[in-house]
């Protein structure tokens, strides 16, 4: 027998995705009577709310809760949890499209373990905009999906949170879901207080760190997909990017033991990397990837470079100048590659534009963040 569930979708000016988000949510394999379905709107401006409330009129399960002043996603979705009332509650966003057996597929997994407290799936990629470069870009990237960030993950348990050193909060250790497809067990969400974080991001992993802390489990179901449509202009792109490394520093100080990381990304292949550690008083990691190197031989370079026109005698100077041009080259053309192999390839200008401003964006964030947290983070090069 069918457990009742709800479905919560945060949306804020989902003009552009959200009627597409409902041809999908409308076709879930799920009865209706054994559903509700909660829009938690934080403002809006475009037309998302008469949108929902157009569907509100034919489908009686759809419910709409407003707050105009809300801060974040994460306030808006606690605020739909004092509506929900499943045994179950799932999670996507107003510009997700779920897979039709979705609901079905991830309740399996729920049935197998009762100490499972929550299931994600994968996040593929859909497109508004065929021709559209961030979009591109973003799919080429595999903006926000599972497998790829942890080294082409298959479908099981996640690992247990075990040293909560800071690279397994917040770096390339922190297994998460993020809110755009994941399932949490009423339980769990009880355990949680029913209460995310009220910062503009950084909820999703928290909220996880904090049940697992609890002592439940999480299950990768990459069947159980959903695909996401993405920013569709790189200002928009580079702004949660920034936001991403910004909420970095907040975590690791709620969660992260005392210790500083040091990610030799350089010397293996993503996620699989030397890692150096040692205690310390500021928590914090620092990665070192080709984006980091360039700029570093790329400085020390330029510095030698100008110094052997000072010093016109001084014959040092010229040969670290070509010492340092060839790790500068190097760790420079490892970064810009995968930018020439994304169609159409004539367009690599633009997509090395993307990736280079959102790879700074990111180290951008988590410095500002750690400035006003007491941490200190240099996000990882990709």
């Amino acid at each position: 027998m069918e457990p009742f569930i709800s479905i919560i979708v945060p949306v804020r000016n989902m003009e552009r995705t959200i009627v597409t988000t409902f041809e999908y949510l409308m076709n879930i394999d799920y009865p209706r009577v054994k559903m509700e379905l909660i829009f938690a709107d934080g403002g809006s401006t475009d037309k998302t709310i008469s949108i929902i409330k157009d569907y509100q009129k034919e489908h009686p399960y759809i419910k709409l809760v407003e707050i105009p002043k809300c801060p974040s996603p994460g306030f808006a979705r606690t605020r739909a949890l004092q509506e929900a009332r499943g045994e179950f509650v799932f999670f996507t966003d107003g510009d997700c499209t779920p897979c039709k057996d979705w609901i079905y597929k991830i309740l399996a997994v729920f049935a197998k373990d009762e100490k499972i407290g929550a299931v994600g799936g994968e996040i593929l990629t859909r497109r508004v905009d065929k021709e559209n470069l961030v979009e591109i870009f973003c799919e080429a990237f595999g903006f926000n999906r599972v497998s790829w960030r942890y080294g082409n993950l298959q479908e099981g348990y996640y690992p247990d949170l075990d040293d909560y050193t800071p690279t397994q909060i917040c770096g390339h250790r922190a297994y998460f879901f993020v809110t755009a497809n994941v399932a949490y067990r009423k339980k769990a969400i009880d355990d949680n207080g029913r209460k995310f974080w009220d910062l503009p991001t950084g909820e999703d992993m928290d909220f996880g760190i904090r049940s697992r802390n609890k002592g439940w489990k999480f299950y990768f179901c990459p069947q159980a997909s959903a695909e996401h449509m993405h920013r569709a202009d790189l200002k928009a792109l580079r702004r949660v990017w920034q936001s991403y490394g910004a909420a970095h520093p907040v975590l690791l100080k709620a969660h992260a033991k005392n210790y500083m990381e040091l990610c030799l990304q350089f010397m293996g292949r993503w996620p699989q990397m030397p890692i150096i550690r040692i205690p310390f008083p500021i928590k914090g990691f620092i990665y070192i990837g080709n984006f980091q190197l360039m700029h570093f031989f790329g400085f020390l370079f330029l510095l030698s470079f100008v110094f052997q026109w000072i010093w016109l005698g001084a014959i040092i100077w010229r040969f670290l100048s070509w010492l340092f041009l060839v790790p500068t080259l190097w760790t420079a053309f490892h970064f810009v590659i995968s930018a020439f192999n994304i169609e159409p390839y004539w367009k690599w200008p633009e997509f090395l534009k993307m990736k280079y401003l959102t790879n700074l964006e990111f180290i951008k964030g988590g410095v500002k963040g750690s400035l006003k947290n007491g941490t200190f983070c240099i996000e990882p090069s990709f």
